[in-house]
């Protein structure tokens, strides 16, 4: 099956690296292009973004990094999210936090994080949430709109139930489904989402692939019976929890684009080290089972 529908493929790295905690790692400009260097170092060429980042100020700052080194706007995509209004002094004329996935909201979003991100084009933009007031003919439209406009070049949609989804890959071409999905979320296997990808071709993106940092510090029932798993499988495999949970995600036939989250080279190391690691159906049901804490009916 090809990796997408569209007519101007657009390939986003196995890895992708997420930056919604951008401002709390504290990277300033210089540190920030060498740091997207290294990502690039690694195979990962995809950057997730989304306007509401940082109080909408994740973009700019990304953006800030692009304009002090020209030339790596051409070696990476740029992955974006619109469609949450939140209440913020960057957005004065929102009084309410809600969802907009209209022809105007979409548009100006779009323009402001060309600008944020000091780029000419958005190679991935998302519709963050479902919105309940979505109109999926003119989305479509503004879509179809933007792209014309060559100012993004292919469209997905984020935490979207397959039925939310399929009312607007009907109308225009969607590249992918961001959800949540770990060892300790499950909800995508049992609730469609993962076998919706699998039949129409959309390889989803899947962020919180590491449950938020529970897999390594929570005391529950679930995430300890999940981490010894996780733990012994690495000890066979000679890798980290870490890796192992992404290699856990990558199994899926969806094909999964795990979203990291970290600022930490070494943690981005550590999730393409799944890239090499294939496990077997037995061992990826018996990390299955110690999240779910039972076996197969």
């Amino acid at each position: 099956m090809p990796d997408q529908p569209l007519a101007s493929p657009l390939t986003l790295s196995p890895i992708v690296a997420g930056l919604w905690r951008l401002q709390e790692w504290r990277l300033d400009t210089p540190a920030l292009v060498r740091w997207i260097g290294e990502a690039l170092a690694l195979g990962i060429t995809s950057f997730d973004h989304a306007d509401i980042y940082g109080g909408y100020g994740v973009e700019a700052a990304f953006g800030a990094a692009l304009a002090a080194a020209p030339g790596l706007r051409e070696r990476l995509q740029i992955v974006t999210k619109c469609g949450i209004k939140l209440v913020s002094p960057a957005r004065p004329a929102h009084a309410l936090k809600s969802y907009d996935s209209s022809r105007a909201h979409v548009t100006a979003s779009v323009e402001a994080s060309l600008r944020a991100l000091r780029t000419d084009r958005i190679d991935l933009l998302l519709i963050h949430r479902p919105d309940l007031l979505m109109d999926p003919d003119e989305l479509a439209e503004t879509f179809e709109q933007l792209r014309a406009a060559g100012k993004v070049r292919a469209f997905g949609v984020s935490n979207h139930a397959p039925h939310e989804l399929a009312m607007l890959h009907r109308r225009c071409p969607l590249l992918t489904n961001q959800i949540e999905f770990s060892p300790l979320q499950l909800q995508a296997l049992a609730d469609g989402t993962l076998a919706q990808c699998v039949d129409l071709g959309l390889r989803p993106m899947i962020w919180s692939p590491l449950g938020g940092g529970r897999l390594f510090s929570a005391s529950d029932a679930q995430a300890q019976r999940v981490r010894e798993v996780l733990q012994a499988l690495g000890a066979a495999h000679g890798a980290s929890v870490a890796t192992m949970a992404y290699a856990w995600i990558l199994r899926h036939p969806a094909r999964p684009r795990p979203i990291t989250g970290s600022g930490r080279i070494e943690a981005l190391r550590e999730a393409v080290a799944a890239l090499a690691i294939r496990l077997s159906a037995e061992d990826w049901y018996r990390v299955w089972q110690a999240s779910i804490g039972h076996e197969v009916a």
